[in-house]
C-alpha cells in the first residue's frame, strides 16, 4: 500500500492549491533500512548510516534529477520527507543540511532511536537557516510517540521556529503507524510546504 502521493499532488496542482512540483520516491534497503535511515549507532540495534545516505542524495540522486528534469534549485524549492525511521532520517538531514533541504515533512518520526539521540542533536544544533517543517504524530501510535513529538516541537520553537508560520505541528486523532494513516496526511503537508504562489519548482 502506498501513500498515493502522486495522485494527491496531481489533484492539488490541478485545483491550484499547491505549486507544481517533482516528487521522487526512493526505495529503502529492506532489512538494511535501519542502517541507512539512522543518524547514530545504537549499541544493540546497530545503524548509523544516515550520513552516507545523505551523501548519496546530494552527490548522486540530486545531480541525476537536475540532469534529467527541469527543476528549480535551492533549499526553498527542495523538500525531504518520510515517516517512522524515514521521518527520523529526514529530520536529521534537514537539520544538518538546511542549505540543501528547505522543506521537511516529518511524519510519525522514530524519535526513540538510540535513547532519543535526535532530540539532543536538535537541541544543540546551530541552524543558520530554518527549514519549513511539517511535524505530526498519531494518537494511536503509542504515548511515547506523541510525547516525543511534543518535545521535538518545543525544541524547535525554542530555537526560533514559529508555529503556524514555518512549523506546523499536528496530533492526528486516531492516527496509526501505517501507510493508510500517512496517506491521509499527504494533502495537508503538501499544502503547508508547497502552497500555491510559492517559489516555482
Amino acid at each position: 500500500m502506498d501513500w498515493e502521493v502522486g495522485r494527491t499532488a496531481d489533484r492539488l496542482i490541478a485545483e491550484g492549491a499547491i505549486q507544481p512540483l517533482v516528487i521522487v520516491g526512493i526505495y529503502n534497503a529492506g532489512a538494511k533500512r535501519i542502517r541507512e535511515y539512522t543518524p547514530s549507532r545504537d549499541r544493540r540495534l546497530g545503524g548509523g548510516g544516515a550520513d552516507r545516505y545523505g551523501k548519496m542524495l546530494l552527490t548522486e540522486l540530486r545531480p541525476f534529477i537536475e540532469l534529467n528534469y527541469r527543476i528549480a534549485g535551492g533549499p526553498v524549492n527542495t523538500g525531504l520527507g518520510g515517516s517512522s525511521l524515514g521521518g527520523l532520517l529526514a529530520l536529521y538531514l534537514g537539520l544538518k543540511f538546511p542549505q540543501h533541504f528547505g522543506k521537511l515533512a516529518i511524519l510519525s518520526p522514530s524519535l526513540w532511536w538510540n535513547q532519543r539521540w535526535i532530540l539532543e542533536f536538535a537541541a544543540r544544533r546551530r541552524v543558520k537557516a530554518r527549514p519549513r517543517i511539517w511535524l505530526d504524530a498519531g494518537t494511536q501510535e503509542g504515548k511515547y510517540t506523541i510525547d516525543d513529538a511534543r518535545k521535538l516541537r518545543d525544541i524547535l520553537v525554542k530555537k526560533g521556529w514559529q508555529l503556524g508560520l514555518d512549523l506546523d505541528f499536528e496530533e492526528i486523532e486516531g492516527g496509526q503507524h501505517n501507510e493508510a494513516a500517512w496517506a491521509q496526511r499527504v494533502g495537508p503537508f503538501l499544502r503547508f510546504l508547497f502552497p500555491a504562489g510559492g517559489p516555482a519548482v
